[in-house]
């Protein structure tokens, strides 16, 4: 009885670098798959959707009369905070997601594959930025049922978005250090509420910094967030001033280059 013959296995070269088009295109790949994930867990929708919608009824129709004189009026002080705020919550979910794919072995099964080693994490921000897209949009929306209306322009509204934009890649930079070093996805979360929570609530998302203790004003005018909030409702309401929106980019640079350099460090270190 003759021998099997023995098959030799095809060699494939695969290549040693990767190009930046081809890492662009995997990146895209990768934040598709986690957009697609929302369909097999709604309830990450519904936290980045009805919580924001929540906190506009309640605010403006619960405080709006004693803070802003009427829920009209104070619709049009808070709704751009609020847009602000709720976009430093949604890119907790950058670090959720991260951490996820870190302790399930997702993120070292993608690396094994001949990608480019910055795609994951790279596809992991640019989903999150859709998200935020969607959130602005839909805080927008539900804004405007109530009576919110932009009182510049076109221009102002999208100088706003991109701005929104621009604020949350960089902070998602804090979400990846949280996500790296976090123990599990709810430590992520934990610190979403334990440290994201007093740093929006100490701005004037809510209320001006001048009703507030002469000792707490300056605290409040120098929080980023009190600083994005202003450049918004100028850029939406009140007339676009120089001062805030650069104040935010440079916040915004600021945060990226320190937290990128920190999360990487962190990533290498983990991986």
């Amino acid at each position: 009885m003759s021998a099997a013959p023995t098959v030799e296995p095809i060699p494939r070269d695969l290549p040693s670098r990767v190009s930046p088009i081809q890492g662009l295109r995997q990146s895209m790949t990768l934040a598709w798959r986690t957009l697609v994930q929302i369909r097999h867990n709604p309830w990450e929708l519904g936290d980045f959707s009805f919580q924001p919608i929540l906190f506009v009824l309640l605010f403006t129709y619960v405080f709006g009369g004693a803070i802003g004189g009427s829920p009209g009026d104070y619709l049009t002080l808070t709704l751009p905070g609020l847009i602000v705020m709720n976009m430093f919550f949604v890119t907790m979910y950058v670090g959720m997601g991260l951490n996820t794919d870190l302790t399930k072995g997702v993120f070292d099964r993608l690396r094994s594959l001949p990608i480019a080693r910055w795609a994951p994490l790279a596809g992991r921000i640019a989903a999150d930025m859709v998200k935020q897209a969607w959130s602005f949009a839909l805080l927008l929306g539900v804004g405007y049922v109530l009576g919110f209306r932009v009182e510049t322009s076109l221009l102002g509204l999208l100088g706003a978005f991109v701005l929104v934009l621009v604020f949350a890649l960089a902070f998602s930079w804090v979400s990846v250090l949280v996500g790296v070093l976090a123990k599990d996805p709810e430590h992520v979360q934990l610190f979403g509420f334990t440290a994201l929570f007093p740093i929006t609530f100490v701005s004037n998302v809510f209320a001006p910094s001048d009703t507030m203790p002469d000792w707490l004003q300056p605290i409040v005018e120098n929080n980023p967030v009190s600083v994005l909030a202003d450049a918004c409702r100028g850029l939406m309401v009140t007339g676009a001033e120089a001062e805030p929106i650069v104040t935010s980019l440079i916040w915004a640079a600021g945060i990226a280059a320190l937290f990128s350099v920190l999360s990487v460090r962190a990533l290498r270190r983990k991986v």
